[in-house]
């Protein structure tokens, strides 16, 4: 399978993906209210679970049945730029994450660096989640349910070191808590129609509302526009991105050119 883990977890689409501390080859995850470590081995990577933990969860949340390796092949061989953000980028997945947490963290993301949405979003976890307890019997923290967040009050989520967007988040809880905006139906809607239901969200704009749609929806033609990206596109595509060309993946292709752009 084409995947680099450590290319995912600096990719900024997850936030509780993170190495261990002095085993910078093992990955720890929490998604789903699971917990998950990841190895880096000689022939590729081990995962600690269960066969069958893998097949209901995992092997979903990697989206293991796209054939990203393919892709490549589809790029213009005369797209020099694309043709590098894929070869820096190879391995990275858009991963099917939680649709609550995903649109709580790039609330979060908004002018905003990863390290200190990493943050905000482990805070939220420890104060608001449910406590478990990981194979190792280590406490983990599951993301928080919408009612929780909801009742936690603005002046609460403010200490979370959330700033102007704790208002954000207490209303976009509730309104999701108390059935405004429906994740289950959002979950059934196209991308052009998913969309424009997110924009009802507080703090979600054409561009959170782009990434919740491509990392927490799979809607691989969202195509999420922020200041790498708009600075990429105007670089190198100043007559405009060939989506018509990429329709059906351009969003993978946004990831690559983000990677590329953010590391290199």
């Amino acid at each position: 399978m084409d995947i680099d883990i450590v290319k995912i977890a600096n990719s900024g689409q997850c936030f509780r993906m993170n190495p261990i501390k002095g085993r910078e080859e093992v990955c720890t995850l929490v998604a789903f209210g699971e917990y998950l470590e990841i190895e880096k081995t000689d022939t590729g990577y081990q995962f600690s679970c269960s066969e069958e933990e893998w097949e209901r969860l995992w092997k979903v949340y990697f989206d293991c049945s796209t054939d990203y390796e393919g892709l490549g092949h589809l790029i213009e061989e005369g797209d020099k730029y694309l043709q590098s953000a894929l070869v820096h980028g190879k391995g990275i997945r858009i991963l099917r994450q939680e649709l609550f947490e995903t649109i709580i963290s790039f609330i979060i993301s908004q002018q905003n660096n990863i390290p200190r949405i990493k943050k905000s979003v482990e805070t939220l976890c420890t104060k608001y989640g449910e406590k478990r307890q990981n194979f190792r019997k280590e406490v983990y923290f599951t993301f928080p349910e919408p009612m929780s967040l909801a009742q936690a009050g603005t002046e609460a989520l403010r200490d979370c070191g959330l700033g102007y967007r704790s208002r954000y988040i207490h209303e976009t809880s509730r309104m999701i808590a108390e059935g405004e905006v429906k994740l289950s139906a959002l979950q059934q809607m196209e991308y052009q129609s998913a969309k424009k239901e997110l924009l009802k969200l507080p703090g979600v704009g054409i561009k959170v509302a782009e990434c919740i749609a491509l990392f927490g929806l799979h809607h691989v033609d969202a195509f999420p526009i922020d200041t790498h990206i708009d600075a990429v596109l105007k670089e190198y595509y100043p007559q405009g991105f060939p989506f018509k060309k990429y329709e059906g993946y351009a969003g993978i292709l946004q990831q690559y050119m983000f990677y590329y752009d953010l590391m290199y």
